[in-house]
């Protein structure tokens, strides 16, 4: 009888652990009901917050756990086009500012004159500007780009012919390439607002704008044995040729990316799904139909990306086009070692760049927010530059100028996840024309700026003083707006 009773005990503690197990098992794998929902709603707000904490830090760390399991990403490629196209884009550009020392003994160019045939590349960059922001947002950045690069590699292949004609023709040559030039900015910008989720958007544009920072040291680099050995037109020739390559895979089917991930053939469903989840404008149907030009020019965070964006140029593109020149005037240096000397500051920014960015993206930006990463970083890219250009009008040794330069270059680096990352920020629709505006300001700085500089001297007798005074004081100025206008919120639907 007790052992009858024991066995009827056991048996029934028994059916009891299952129906727990089973309950347990349920209340795993089936979503709570209204009754729990109502109940999690009355947690302590500790325990919400908590939750809302945990939950944010996984979808910030969602984008990562799909690049480390996907590998290469046709994001990837997207990027690394757009880098080989600012890399080929700056190598064209900076041509100029090594061959003009020859040009010039050549054809008795003043100082004024090399000023005006340096800046004449800037009066067609500022025409496309805005208009390149407008196509590439209708009609897509991939056509675009493309476009860009076949316009400006055959107008610099034949920039030796055009010198050859005369100062006229050569301006008119310049002018064109900067026609071409002039799209890429906003077409890249559309691009990556399409391709490229919030999460990595500083440390890609960090890499693309390496490229212009990369082509600015090959170029240099380049042009004085092929000048010495060949003689100056030959680096337009050679540069001008690099382009057919780089436009024959843009557009060959499955290698070139598409304007959209929605339109691309290439790209995987696991990737194509995490863009559609976490960048705005992914989807084709995210094309604006009408560009709300009040609403952008209302708002004082685009006025502060345009006024800033001229006040970081004027400084960037004297340092682009007249260092050559500053060094073998002031310092002594011949073309080689005014051409290797140019390259250090460019190296120190790309090095600097891409670890600005990583900084951003993996530790300001998901710690305070954007609008105070972009107003930290572009404070360092306003008023580190500045700090460094005072104090070299009283410099006189030429590895301590070397040094200042290299490290006004190196903080300006910053500049890239700040003025240059808050177009997508503000107006991630509209990234493409925004770009267009901002970068209009700043190639008007370039052409100002480049053309005073060439006036400045030749006034001054070679007085250089002045020229990084007018430099530091913009610096100044664009930081008091930036801290004042800036927001790394959208303000543009």
């Amino acid at each position: 009888m007790g052992t009858a009773r024991s066995l009827v005990t056991t048996r029934h503690r028994r059916n009891q652990n299952q129906q727990k197990q089973r309950r347990r098992i349920h209340c795993e794998c089936v979503p709570p009901t209204v009754d729990q929902e109502a109940d999690e709603e009355t947690l302590p707000p500790t325990q919400t917050q908590t939750s809302s904490s945990s939950l944010t830090q996984q979808q910030s760390g969602s984008v990562a756990a799909a690049t480390d399991s996907e590998g290469w990403t046709r994001r990837a490629t997207v990027v690394s086009f757009c880098f080989v196209a600012f890399l080929l884009c700056n190598m064209d550009r900076v041509n100029m500012s090594v061959s003009i020392l020859p040009m010039a003994e050549q054809y008795g160019w003043s100082d004024g004159t090399k000023g005006l045939v340096q800046s004449s590349f800037f009066w067609g960059y500022l025409l496309t500007q805005v208009l390149g922001g407008v196509l590439s947002d209708r009609a897509g950045g991939k056509v675009v780009l493309g476009f860009g690069v076949a316009w400006w590699s055959l107008f610099t292949a034949i920039t030796p012919y055009a010198a050859s004609l005369g100062l006229g023709p050569l301006l008119a040559a310049r002018a064109m390439m900067g026609v071409g030039e002039g799209v890429a900015m906003p077409a890249m910008n559309n691009l990556v607002s399409r391709w490229v989720p919030a999460q990595e958007r500083s440390r890609s544009l960090a890499r693309v704008y390496s490229g212009m920072f990369c082509g600015s040291i090959l170029g240099l680099l380049a042009s004085p044995p092929l000048i010495e050995r060949y003689d100056w037109p030959t680096v337009f020739h050679l540069f001008g040729s690099l382009g057919v390559v780089w436009i024959a895979l843009w557009f060959a089917p499955g290698i070139g990316p598409a304007s959209t991930p929605t339109k691309d053939t290439v790209i995987s469903a696991e990737e194509r799904a995490m863009l559609a989840a976490n960048v705005a404008v992914a989807d084709d149907n995210a094309k604006p139909v009408n560009i709300p030009w009040r609403a952008l020019l209302s708002k004082r965070a685009v006025w502060a990306i345009i006024l800033c964006h001229f006040c970081h140029n004027w400084g960037t593109f004297i340092l682009l086009t007249w260092t050559p020149t500053y060094y073998h005037d002031v310092l002594g240096f011949d073309i080689y070692s005014s051409s290797y000397a140019a390259v250090l500051p460019w190296v120190s920014q790309t090095i600097m760049a891409n670890i600005a960015a990583t900084v951003a993206d993996t530790r300001l930006l998901p710690k305070y927010g954007a609008t105070k990463t972009r107003k930290v970083m572009q404070s360092i890219g306003f008023l580190g530059p500045a700090v460094c250009l005072t104090l070299l009008p009283e410099v006189n040794e030429p590895m301590l100028a070397i040094a200042l330069l290299c490290a006004s270059q190196g903080l300006d680096a910053f500049s890239h996840s700040g003025l240059y990352s808050n177009h997508q920020d503000i107006a991630p629709r509209y990234a493409g024309v925004l770009l267009g505006l901002s970068n209009s300001a700043g190639v008007l700085a370039g052409v100002l700026g480049t053309g005073a500089t060439g006036a400045l001297l030749e006034a001054s007798g070679g007085d250089w003083a002045e020229v990084w005074s007018v430099a530091v004081i913009l610096y100044m100025v664009g930081t008091a707006i930036w801290l004042s206008w800036s927001t790394g919120e959208r303000v543009v639907d």
